[in-house]
Order: structure tokens, then sequence, then C-alpha cells
């Protein structure tokens, strides 16, 4: 869970720290500007962005049932990142998976891209998928889904 915060915290204490000279020479709205881009960034990478994350495991099972496809992601990928941000509203139709809080996750990711922990990867009809264009995952999407 904490390995999940570390990169959010790095740029809130960066922010910090890059915004206390212009906020100690006097210029108070640069810093606030400079603030808030920080703060902004830990947002974009923090585990608030995405919908909450639940086992591989239950992932599988609900995807057998609904035919939702599940995503495999962690917390600071930009690739992750840009498929969540482009996926819009309809990226809360799929099952989210974290691999830093899942093992069996981690495992399963890396069987699919050669010992690596490529993210994202997305499993749709029981096929592994790495780094697929939003786009295609917004139609795999059923309509009733």
């Amino acid at each position: 869970m904490m390995r999940a915060w570390i990169l959010p915290m790095v740029f809130v204490l960066c922010g910090s720290a890059v915004a206390m000279r212009p906020a100690l020479a006097g210029d108070v709205g640069t810093a606030a500007a400079l603030l808030l881009v920080f703060l902004a960034l830990a947002g974009m990478h923090s585990p608030l962005v995405f919908p909450r994350s639940i086992g591989a495991r239950e992932a599988e099972r609900r995807a057998a049932v609904d035919g939702r496809p599940v995503v495999y992601w962690r917390p600071g990928c930009k690739y992750c990142i840009r498929l969540r941000f482009r996926l819009g509203r309809s990226g809360r139709r799929l099952h989210w998976v974290n691999i830093w809080r899942d093992p069996a996750a981690a495992a399963v990711v890396r069987d699919a891209n050669d010992g690596n922990e490529t993210v994202p990867t997305v499993v749709v009809a029981g096929r592994l998928h790495t780094n697929p264009a939003p786009e295609w995952v917004r139609s795999q999407l059923t309509p009733s889904a």
C-alpha cells in the first residue's frame, strides 16, 4: 500500500521545496502556481485516479461473469495514466488490478511479457494485450457492460 504513495509524496515534497524559493522572495503567486502544478502531478500519479483495485483472482472471476476486460496496472505508470484518462468514464467499467498490491497479478503480467512487469496489460476474453490503444480497449466494452 505504501509503495503506491511513494511517487505522489515525492511530487508533494519536491513541489514544496521548489515553491519555497519564490515564496521566500515574496512572489506568492509563482509559489502557489508551482505548488499547484506539483500537486496535480501527485494526484495524477496517485492511486486515487484509478477505480478501486481488486485482486487478480477476483477480477478474473468477475470478468468471467460479466465479460468486462481486466486491466493490470501500477501507480506511476505513464501508460496506465494515459489509458485511464483516455478511457474517461468508461474506464470505471473495467476491472482494475494493481500489480504492486497483488503478487499473483504481477506474476500474470510477468508471464505474459517475457518476465517484465509491463503495464498496462489488458485481458479481453482470456487473451492478454500489452499496452493497447485506449480506443481499442473502449471498443472491447460491450454496451451492456
